[in-house]
């Protein structure tokens, strides 16, 4: 994107699509917040000022296997770093549907451990804690200290989620990584966060 009015037109096109608000803020790398303003001001109905956010794209990263790679493989060295850190085994990697999943999986390859899936649930009912789910077709979870790769943190909703329904398989979170953190935590429900970028707000 090279300019609000580009956020603008692609939030557009999206929810034309079929994308509610979670699966766009997924595309774009922004929050649900800055997707309803951003939806609102196509309209020219936005009265109030912008979020206070900023969009990731990584496109020119995932559009080449060979750049996935090798930013994979960045990723595993952050987990190996924090395994020498604190003599801790890693027995699987979970990729975040759908963004963090490629990455995932080639850091399961990387660190030679066993590989899930975990679907967020994208919309949120108010009042109501829709969870997300782990996919059946990849590794089982339970018993397993976990490594959680997601591409983009913006408020860690979908990485608490995964978190408490890790622990509710009897499965340990042990790391979070990311490629960009823009929420700035070191840690999330007490899950150490490691990332190869950290976006801090200077205003």
């Amino acid at each position: 994107m090279t300019n609000l009015e580009d956020l603008i037109q692609k939030a557009v096109e999206l929810q034309s699509k079929g994308l509610v608000t979670g699966q766009i803020a997924d595309e774009l790398n922004v929050s649900r917040e800055t997707v309803t303003w951003l939806l609102t001001r196509s309209k020219k109905e936005v009265t109030s000022p912008a979020p206070k956010d900023i969009s990731v794209d990584w496109s020119n990263i995932g559009k080449s296997s060979y750049r996935l790679r090798y930013t994979a493989q960045s990723l595993s060295d952050l987990v190996l770093e924090t395994m020498a850190a604190t003599d801790i085994e890693v027995d699987m990697v979970i990729g975040i549907a759908s963004s963090g999943v490629p990455l995932a999986t080639l850091m399961a390859d990387e660190l030679g451990t066993e590989f899930a899936v975990f679907h967020s649930h994208k919309e949120h009912i108010e009042g109501t804690k829709l969870l997300g789910t782990f996919s059946r077709h990849f590794g089982d979870v339970s018993n397993k200290n976990c490594v959680i790769m997601d591409d983009v943190i913006t408020s860690g909703t979908t990485i608490i989620d995964a978190i408490d329904q890790i622990r509710e398989l009897g499965a340990k979170p042990v790391l979070v990584v990311v490629l960009v953190d823009k929420k700035g935590a070191d840690i999330l429900s007490d899950v150490p966060i490691k990332s190869l970028v950290r976006i801090v707000r200077v205003d």
